[in-house]
């Protein structure tokens, strides 16, 4: 049996809000931290999921602006371009030996997470799920959208005391979504960051679904994946351009990066945590990326 946890979630939006409210239906005592309009709401409101996967359900969270006392886990579900001023809800004297479990796009963000908490509780993690937050209205609860039918996370524990990273995989596990433990984080956050990075640039750069990407734009796609999988492999993590194709081939045509998203509704882009990222590891491995380059670039050049 899963022993109950006290969780923090830092970033109640699409991802955060929606581990928020699978844990809280599960028994565990959940603490949403976020700016104080939305914390009210929450603590007033709760959360309300729609979803294929788990049916339409609220879920009572509690919610602070800021982490007043200990937690077992502490899950980062912020944006890149918001992660620094967010980390200030989340003082290190008060986090103590909490596990801290960043769920962000990227490769970078672990050594910073390091420098400001307890390295050894530091296991980076990846989730693949389509999730949007809508709400809150002006009284309803916030509102999560989860529209793929799966909730994947890949939990690290190279750091971490493993013990404590499964039991959190499994209070996750039980919820009803896919969680494990894998044996190394490089491979897991490349494999991630070797399969966003595509399409991302692609379905921010021309503004068009995936579906597009891969008929229109397939030999830019072909050699943007072949890029990044030649960094991945010079990172230390293996990686298959046949095995990424295949996968963009079997998504839904109509799949939309969360950069393009973002770039649709007029947020501030993750282009420095995906592309910025991806240039510098090529830079220090002396691996050309072209396509890369003029796609950032590009995209840098039209205000993101």
């Amino acid at each position: 049996m899963t022993s109950t946890l006290t969780v923090a979630v830092l970033g109640p939006g699409g991802i955060g809000g929606l581990l928020a409210a699978l844990l809280s239906r599960s028994g565990h005592r959940v603490i949403c931290l976020a700016r104080e309009a939305t914390a009210h709401t929450l603590s007033g409101s709760g959360l309300q999921v729609r979803s294929r996967q788990f049916g339409d359900f609220g879920a009572a969270v509690e919610a602070d602006t800021e982490l007043r006392e200990p937690v077992d886990a502490c899950l980062i579900a912020v944006k890149h371009t918001t992660l620094d001023a967010a980390l200030t809800r989340v003082p290190p004297a008060v986090l103590g030996d909490a596990l801290v479990v960043p769920l962000l796009n990227g490769v970078e963000h672990p050594a910073s997470l390091r420098a400001r908490y307890r390295p050894d509780r530091v296991a980076p993690g990846v989730i693949r799920v389509e999730s949007t937050r809508l709400g809150p209205g002006a009284t309803g609860p916030v509102v999560i959208e989860h529209g793929s039918g799966f909730v994947e996370t890949d939990l690290t524990a190279d750091t971490a005391p493993r013990p404590r990273v499964e039991a959190l995989a499994d209070a996750l596990s039980a919820t009803g979504a896919t969680a494990r433990v894998v044996e190394d984080e490089t491979t897991a956050l490349w494999a991630k960051m070797a399969f966003l990075a595509p399409f991302a640039l692609l379905t921010t750069r021309y503004g068009v679904p995936l579906g597009e990407v891969r008929t229109r734009h397939r030999e830019e796609l072909e050699s943007l994946v072949a890029e990044t999988t030649a960094v991945s492999r010079a990172c230390g993590a293996p990686a298959d351009p046949a095995q990424a194709l295949a996968r963009y081939d079997a998504f839904p045509p109509a799949a939309k990066s969360s950069m393009q998203r973002d770039a649709e509704a007029g947020r501030p882009l993750e282009l420095d945590a995906v592309g910025g990222a991806l240039l510098r590891a090529a830079d220090r491995h002396g691996v050309p990326v072209p396509v890369a380059a003029r796609l950032v670039e590009e995209l840098r050049a039209a205000g993101h």
